[in-house]
């Protein structure tokens, strides 16, 4: 099991705030859920090792919440587990959130370890660059590990400004030789060369603007640190890649324009620090058909287009360098929360897909089922998404929240 040694420190600090919290004055939570997974792959693998067919595993996520009496002082400790039964390698024990946060008039402030979301589309979310993917968990990125920080944002008429100092690097966890979903050659984690004399003791910086506009909501932001992306060059026996961490500058902003069935969306960076310079975006709209058939139901089309200009021998690999995103979300709007989402990335090149299709509902009061189906068509042996051409896969996940 892979457990986030170089946040211990920091979440033993940060829980005993927390824990002691609960003795003075203000109001403490608990919740949280458990969750037990089955992941099946219907094809054998590709490579030689890799594990087929059904991976179990164990989900366990708390939540330690604590306010202060006159909600100015914040205290949250939220661990994440998952035990696996065959891809031990899967498991792993992250801290997501372990941090204490105040606020005193236009000012807030914030110490510990925690989750920054930036970004308005909905297939890849280019300017989300604070916290490190999670790819254990899933291949979107969507999921994200802990990361250690000082933050101060304040809010003003003229919008708000948070600056972020992000002390301590999180590398990113690879599947080793019998994961799936991995390169040819299994990734050498233990021997990742970072591009600073800090090693993971190096201490990142990034800023964010953002405000409302009338129909817009506009963002602009700044980062410099090591990339969250690793190139993967080969080792010189030529039988394993080696994760390579660049020192990067990345400038980005994402803007989202509402008319009502309307949502118009866009994000965009310029980075440095791979070899040349270079710029992409990814952008779209989405159309909602609001109470469809005299329903409470609500079908959405979602459509955005994806442009990335880097260097593919100097940069870290992507799948999105001239793709088109087609989806659609249908929201019951039911007691129940029933979800269910559908897409499909097209490489315009070559015309390799990338198909997924998830659907939620809540049981009860406490209970939650969760179905993700993720498929790989025409794929070409050039494109990026070729090492996993036969790691289709379907997910099935029952939660109980407390």
């Amino acid at each position: 099991m892979k457990v986030a040694r170089e946040k211990l420190g920091w979440a033993c600090i940060l829980s005993s705030l927390v824990l002691w919290s609960q003795s003075a004055a203000g109001e403490t939570s608990v919740s949280g859920f458990v969750a037990s997974e089955v992941r099946w792959f219907p094809q054998s693998p590709a490579f030689d090792a890799q594990l087929s067919g059904a991976e179990p595993s164990l989900i366990l996520s708390p939540e330690l919440r604590y306010r202060g009496e006159d909600g100015k002082v914040k205290a949250t400790f939220a661990p994440f587990a998952r035990l696996t039964g065959r891809n031990t390698d899967r498991g792993h024990v992250d801290i997501r959130e372990a941090y204490i946060s105040t606020r005193g008039g236009d000012w807030d402030f914030l110490v510990g370890i925690n989750k920054v979301f930036w970004g308005v589309a909905e297939s890849r979310h280019l300017v989300d660059i604070i916290n490190q993917s999670d790819i254990s968990e899933d291949t979107d990125e969507e999921d994200k590990l802990g990361q250690p920080m000082l933050t101060a944002g304040v809010q003003k008429d003229w919008g708000r400004m948070d600056v972020f100092i992000l002390p301590g690097f999180r590398e990113r966890d690879f599947p080793d030789a019998k994961g799936r979903l991995r390169t040819s050659q299994p990734v050498s984690e233990n021997a990742a060369v970072l591009e600073t004399g800090q090693g993971n003791a190096h201490v990142d910086f990034a800023a964010r603007y953002s405000h409302v506009v009338g129909d817009w909501d506009i963002g602009f932001s700044g980062f410099h640190g090591l990339s969250r992306e690793a190139r993967l060059p080969l080792s010189a026996d030529g039988a394993r890649r080696i994760p390579h961490y660049d020192l990067i500058t990345q400038g980005g902003v994402d803007l989202q324009y509402t008319n009502e069935e309307w949502l118009w969306k866009f994000e965009g960076i310029v980075r440095e620090g791979h070899g040349s310079t270079f710029a992409a975006m990814v952008g779209g709209f989405e159309y909602t058909f609001f109470q469809i058939s005299e329903s409470a139901s609500d079908l959405g089309f979602l459509m955005e287009y994806h442009h990335d200009g880097r260097d593919p021998a100097a940069t870290p690999s992507t799948a999105f360098d001239n793709d088109v995103f087609v989806g659609t979300r249908w929201a019951l709007n039911d007691v129940d929360d029933t979800l269910a989402l559908a897409g499909l990335v097209t490489d315009m090149d070559d015309g390799a897909s990338s198909l997924f299709i998830e659907a939620e509902r809540r049981i009860g009061d406490s209970w939650k089922i969760e179905a993700e189906a993720r498929f790989l068509v025409n794929v070409d042996p050039a494109n990026a998404f070729a090492p996993f051409k036969r790691d289709s896969f379907f997910n099935l996940r029952v939660s109980r929240f407390f």
